[in-house]
């Protein structure tokens, strides 16, 4: 509807309603949503767990296999069984290490699925909960986002680090305990250079945080622009708008290539720097394994091959945490992003309300209605008027006096700040939103069609509805002669973008509002877009639609609404003239002016 349409982007765009950066909320916030998944998810660690510890074990018997080889060089005889026992040990080691490392990555992509399908869920519901006015003020495509990019880079984290970071850390503190066991001094000098790395590593996280908070809403923004473009193609060539357009993309894809350029080379940072201070670490081993190489030749040439695998094993969970704290960076903004959403203030349950109307008569009175969009700026200041059962009503004025914002609140898209709307004496805020919904059809001006066959576009959300229906509403609307054109009748695909033209896609709205088959009806503007012939064959069909039901008619044509039975003539959100046309021409004011000013214009 247009009052939707006009509000569709706040004033500040998709940073208007950023929220402070909180790392440890959001990283609180996944673990708390995946509680159900708690089962497995550590089923998954304690596997994860088992596998390192089968790393750690694999130094000490590779020590042994080397001490054993050793001795043939220092002269001594070689003990093969021992040596085939050893490796036979370490192969098994090996083989249950990458057995336990494939299950456990299997587990975790089910685990990641999960998750994912549970988000992507939990913001399909929220979206039918919370208020429309969410949607006008934030751009669509930002929206599109959170529910795709950020919810698969929690996805993708979930399946690369969480595991992982339990991993790195049994790996980290099982091998500093195999060090120092095996060899103190030697553990000493692996692990000298530990606090250089952490340090660096706290230095680069703590400056990463803050760029891929930004990187993510940078990119939702981009998303939102995308989006922007597609859906208005035809304007942006119509008015030669595409340099400018595009002007304003690269504005905003340079900002996000910026702050990703930034985000990527802080945080790959941390790999140089840790295989340096990896490599200081193996010197210090061969330094510190040079001089207790000789008291014991034999057994310190083992030692040394060992911490080799240890100081490797010791610093790749370090590097991965590295990665994983990275990584994290982005995760915590993407999920600071999508729970901002599921957090944003829902409409009130109305599990609770029970009133009803039996019998629908279609008697729609508003009493005092005062409304604004903000509280610091009422629109409509004290609307009143009775619609009897039948009538149709025809609501006309100027561009922003207030008419689309009246269906919004018949249909309760918006709530009143003041007064009341009642249907058959029973108010609307008494009932529940569908239950006041289903009450109603609309025929909107923008119309909207879905991939799918024709029949299913008229259908839609209706159940069991027979062939003679589906036929009758397609005759009435005017559309039996289109449907019958098609290569494959009702069951011909079309979608938004399909080579049907703005009148017989406004027809099929019309046959879809007749299978609904709703007591009273609202009309918004449904002729404003077609040509003479057209709006001919679409008034009829109304004609049809509205007969013997109560009708609300928004139009800008007024000589489409001569037949109303009452005509409300509304100026800056209020009614200042109401009666038929004749009575309204007769009195000579505002609505006369307006009439006659489109005569005049047409002449």
């Amino acid at each position: 509807m247009s009052g939707m349409r006009n509000m569709r982007r706040g004033p500040g765009g998709a940073g208007a309603y950023d929220k402070p950066n909180d790392f440890k909320k959001a990283i609180g916030g996944l673990v708390r949503f995946l509680r159900p998944e708690y089962p497995v998810l550590i089923f998954s660690i304690i596997i994860a767990c088992m596998a390192s510890v089968c790393n750690i074990i694999a130094p000490s018997r590779l020590m042994e296999l080397t001490n054993e080889i050793m001795k043939s060089m220092m002269g001594l005889t070689i003990d093969m069984a021992k040596i085939a026992e050893i490796g036979g040990i370490l192969i098994c080691l090996y083989v249950v290490n990458a057995s336990l490392n494939f299950v456990q990555h299997f587990l975790m992509a089910g685990i990641t699925q999960k998750a994912s399908r549970r988000f992507r869920t939990a913001i399909s519901q929220k979206i039918n909960r919370i208020p429309l006015a969410y949607f006008d003020s934030r751009p669509y495509g930002d929206t599109l986002s959170r529910v795709t990019n950020d919810v698969d880079m929690i996805s993708q984290t979930m399946n690369q680090s969480f595991a992982s970071l339990f991993q790195s850390v049994v790996l980290i503190v099982g091998v500093l305990i195999a060090m120092f066991v095996t060899k103190w001094q030697m553990a000493l000098a692996a692990i000298a250079t530990v606090p250089v790395s952490a340090i660096f590593m706290m230095i680069i996280v703590r400056r990463t945080q803050p760029l891929f908070v930004r990187l993510q809403r940078e990119l939702g923004e981009l998303n939102g622009k995308i989006e922007e473009s597609y859906a208005g193609q035809n304007v942006i060539r119509i008015f030669n708008a595409g340099e400018a357009k595009q002007a304003e993309f690269d504005a905003t894809n340079t900002t996000l290539y910026k702050h990703t350029r930034r985000a990527q080379f802080v945080s790959g940072l941390m790999m140089p720097i840790n295989t340096f201070v990896s490599n200081v670490g193996y010197v210090a081993i061969c330094v510190v394994g040079a001089l207790l190489f000789k008291q014991d030749p034999v057994n310190m040439s083992g030692v040394i091959i060992s911490f080799f695998v240890y100081v490797r094993l010791f610093q790749n969970p370090i590097n991965q945490l590295g990665q994983i704290f990275n990584q994290l960076q982005s995760t915590a903004a993407a999920g600071e992003r999508v729970f901002e959403f599921l957090d944003e203030e829902e409409q009130e349950d109305e599990s609770y309300k029970t009133a009803t109307v039996e019998n629908v008569r279609g008697e729609v009175e508003f009493r005092n209605v005062v409304f604004g969009y903000t509280p610091d700026r009422m629109i409509i200041h004290g609307f009143s008027a009775k619609v009897k059962p039948g009538m149709k009503v025809a609501i006309v004025g100027p561009t922003g006096a207030g008419k689309t914002t009246m269906v919004n609140l018949i249909m309760r898209f918006y709530e009143v700040n003041g007064g009341e709307i009642l249907i058959d004496g029973v108010p609307v805020s008494s009932m529940k939103r569908e239950t006041v919904r289903d009450m109603f059809s609309m025929v909107l001006q923008d119309t909207w069609l879905f991939e799918g066959t024709v029949r299913d576009n008229i259908v839609y959300s209706k159940q069991n509805v027979t062939q003679e229906q589906l036929d009758s509403a397609t005759a009435a609307a005017n559309l039996d002669y289109f449907v019958r054109s098609l290569p494959h009748g009702y069951d011909s695909v079309i979608d938004e973008n399909s080579n049907v033209s703005g009148g017989q896609k406004q027809l099929i709205t019309i046959a879809r509002a007749m299978v609904q088959n709703s007591p009273m009806m609202i009309l918004d503007e449904a002729t404003s877009n077609v040509d003479t012939r057209t709006e001919e064959l679409i008034q009829e069909a109304m004609d049809r639609l509205t007969a013997g039901r109560t009708s609300f008619v928004i139009a800008h044509r007024l000589s489409t609404i001569k037949n109303a039975d009452l005509i409300l003539v509304m100026k800056d959100g209020n009614i200042v003239e109401q009666g038929n046309h004749n009575e309204l021409i007769a009195l000579n004011g505002f609505y006369a002016t307006l009439y006659n000013s489109q005569f005049a214009s047409q002449s």
